[in-house]
């Protein structure tokens, strides 16, 4: 008997010790992800040439395949280019900067969490960029939660403020809340079978409240307004709290036309407010695009003949940073199943 307990009290120290090691896991795990937070709040900003990157990058192919005496031809050419260049410009040393094209990228979430950098992204460049410049937007998001892709909308609504040419390129998805932020560009650049429109809200939410009604459990939330609460998981469905929770939905949707209809004047709204999608070829047809291209190709092109500059936040993947990537992950996963629970709260343009 004295032998059971005693096995039975190691097993219990065993397992207390188990759990005690995954909490300071987690505990070292939450520390670091919030020392990464505090950090994040101050935003770098990086510039590359986007020129010189496809210059290497053709230099590199050129070297291999041609002979040494046909690139010196190529190379003295090109010096000369460069020197007659450099000589117009001493000469008219007045003329005013000739146009620039800045790069931005914005690949969205259920949170639009990119807005984060986005918004100092952008304040930094309206202290630079001048009207006759450009600032493209390489835009990536099937949309997500209203009031979210709602700031990001307006931080490009800041750009269109202050009359700086703005361009949206979508190789692969914007739909919804990315559509939500791609109406607002002078230019929308699609891929011909990336995902566009999508125009449309969502809310869902399991409810409970029978089952609890069946083991006799009791729900009692208490609330003062009358529509504070119209639906939730563990309360009673009520066609009062259905039919005002549609009408917050179709609000929102209305909210959401007359976002696009502003930006986009020539679109047939009852046509493409339906929240379907269609890809990059048929909303070409449907005016909810304006060019089939890549961005790749849009870039080479321009490249030609404007200088190309990509802005961006970089990213350095230490151990610590890994580590936390998983945890991360993991809090990620939870809270997009808590999203879905909360869409009563927070629809989502989806």
């Amino acid at each position: 008997m004295s032998n059971s307990f005693f096995s039975w009290f190691q097993l219990t120290l065993a397992g207390l010790g188990v759990i005690g090691l995954f909490l300071l896991f987690f505990g070292i795990l939450a520390l670091i992800s919030l020392k990464k937070n505090k950090l994040n709040n101050n935003i770098k900003i990086n510039i590359k040439k986007i020129n010189e990157i496809f210059a290497e990058n053709k230099n590199k192919i050129l070297h291999e395949i041609l002979p040494s005496s046909e690139l010196k031809i190529i190379e003295k050419k090109e010096k000369e280019e460069a020197k007659l260049k450099k000589k117009e410009s001493k000469k008219s040393p007045l003329i005013e900067r000739e146009k620039n094209i800045f790069v931005l990228d914005f690949n969205g979430d259920i949170a639009a969490s990119a807005v984060t950098t986005l918004r100092e992204q952008i304040t930094a460049l309206l202290q630079v960029a001048r009207p006759v410049d450009e600032i493209l937007i390489r835009l990536e998001s099937p949309g997500g939660m209203v009031h979210s892709y709602g700031l990001a909308a307006s931080q490009l609504a800041r750009i269109r403020e202050k009359k700086i040419p703005l361009t949206i390129c979508v190789d692969k998805v914007a739909a919804s809340g990315g559509y939500m932020m791609a109406c607002l560009a002078d230019k929308i650049i699609s891929a011909p079978f990336a995902i566009i429109g999508s125009i449309g809200v969502v809310a869902s939410l399991p409810n409970l409240n029978k089952l609890l009604k069946k083991n006799d459990i009791d729900y009692l939330e208490m609330t003062a307004g009358e529509y504070k609460r119209t639906l939730t998981p563990l309360g009673e469905i009520t066609e009062k709290g259905k039919a005002k929770f549609q009408e917050q939905l179709e609000d929102t949707h209305e909210l959401f036309k007359d976002h696009i209809k502003k930006y986009r004047e020539n679109l047939d709204l009852n046509a493409v407010a339906t929240g379907e999608y269609w890809y990059g070829l048929k909303a070409l047809e449907l005016n909810l695009v304006d060019e089939i291209k890549t961005s790749d190709d849009y870039l080479l092109e321009a490249s030609q003949i404007y200088d190309i500059y990509h802005i961006f936040t970089p990213k350095k993947e230490s151990f610590k940073d890994k580590l936390t990537g998983t945890a991360a992950s993991i809090v990620s996963l939870i809270m997009e199943k808590s999203t879905t629970k909360s869409e009563q709260k927070y629809p989502l343009l989806m």
